[in-house]
């Protein structure tokens, strides 16, 4: 389901909280694939007005029979809705498990994080950083299980005809989440106009990777640039975790917030003189 809350802003003033769905549980994804697998949500609005909703795939590679349905309600991409939770749309496929996402205040662009097959091995496939740059686009999975990697279950059938690969190939397994862009002017002008994001932490690779904010350049253009580690620490010599990064924001004074649900933190990141 889909959760409004129109008094957020008053959160801080008593424990009563003003909610309503607006998407009722049922109604988001087929009630029959509801799971536990990649169940976390996320929802931006966009610059047009529209609230746009990541769907995860209930398996880590579904079944064939389940293409179509999925198609038709989004599963494993993006949807949009209006603001009253009225006309649905389904904006983007081709994903497995896209999480966090924001949009580029530039172009109006969307980017996304998705986190991909897991069991291919320690190293492969990668996650992904997706540049969605308009609707009815797919992103090749289940055909692609991360990056240009096919996956065994699909390794037969043919790909959707344009299929778009990702802007960034992340670590295997490292479980990138949440995204914002950075425009402000408290950090160093290189982090004005990039995206700052989380890197969850791996759960099932032998040698663990992640717990860490990572920063994504761009360019003139609006294509990507390179990805660099902003903010480590997290992961200690032995391989233990301190904390997990889940998301990020930027307050108003143009400091970094991340989540932290290991730790139950949200830490401040600033630049002083």
């Amino acid at each position: 389901r889909v959760l409004w809350f129109p008094a957020a802003e008053f959160f801080y003033e008593g424990p009563d909280v003003a909610a309503f769905a607006l998407v009722k549980e049922g109604d988001l994804i087929p009630k029959e694939d509801e799971s536990y697998n990649h169940t976390a949500r996320t929802c931006r609005i966009g610059p047009d007005g529209r609230i746009y909703i990541t769907l995860g795939q209930p398996f880590n590679v579904p079944p064939k029979e389940k293409e179509e349905l999925y198609a038709k309600w989004g599963v494993g991409g993006v949807i949009s809705i209006k603001q009253d939770g009225t006309d649905r749309q389904v904006y983007s496929l081709g994903m497995r498990n896209p999480l966090g996402l924001d949009f580029n205040p530039k172009d109006k662009t969307m980017f996304i994080n998705d986190n991909q097959v897991d069991g291919m091995g320690d190293t492969i496939p990668p996650g992904e950083m997706n540049h969605v740059t308009g609707p009815g686009q797919n992103f090749g999975f289940p055909w692609y299980g991360g990056g240009k990697i096919r996956t065994n279950e699909y390794k037969n059938e043919t790909p959707p005809e344009g299929a778009i690969f990702p802007v960034v190939e992340q670590d295997a397994h490292a479980a990138d989440l949440g995204l914002s862009f950075y425009n402000h002017k408290q950090f160093p002008e290189k982090y004005r106009g990039g995206i700052f994001s989380a890197q969850h932490g791996s759960w099932n690779r032998t040698d663990p990777v992640g717990a860490r904010v990572l920063f994504t350049s761009l360019k003139a253009d609006g294509t990507v640039d390179k990805t660099e580690v902003f903010a480590d620490g997290w992961l200690n010599e032995n391989k233990e975790y301190l904390g997990r990064p889940v998301d990020v924001q930027v307050l108003n004074d143009g400091s970094l917030l991340v989540s932290d649900d290991f730790a139950g933190a949200v830490w401040r990141i600033s630049y002083g003189n």
